[in-house]
């Protein structure tokens, strides 16, 4: 069992390793009863969100951690793998934008968003 931290860096190496954009890590303890961390990153198609996604689901397998969930692998927009401790999001940039996640979790939206 991989503890947050160790997972948190297999999750952001292996986005790394597919050249994910701007990833972002959210730290929600004491803000969210179903996880730790929330990774987000962009991918630049729907052939890279899918690619990334699968990285984060091979690693963490390799690791002994496979996900308990993953959903939107078909349509490859916006992939959700839940590890457990680590949830991640892989998303198309405008998906991203729309949803904006680190401003719903009370983070600061980056700089290229215009800002919060």
């Amino acid at each position: 069992m991989l503890s947050t931290p160790e997972l948190e860096r297999l999750v952001v190496d292996a986005l790394e390793e597919i050249k994910g954009g701007d990833i972002r890590v959210l730290d929600l303890r004491g803000k969210a009863s179903f996880t730790d961390v929330m990774i987000i990153a962009s991918g630049t198609s729907d052939r890279q969100v899918k690619a990334l996604a699968d990285n984060v689901i091979e690693k963490a397998k390799a690791a002994g951690m496979p996900p308990l969930g993953v959903e939107g692998e078909q349509q490859g927009e916006w992939v959700l793998v839940d590890l457990g401790d680590a949830v991640v999001h892989i998303m198309l940039p405008a998906v991203r934008d729309f949803y904006n996640l680190e401003k719903l979790w009370g983070e600061e939206a980056p700089a290229s968003a215009g800002g919060a």
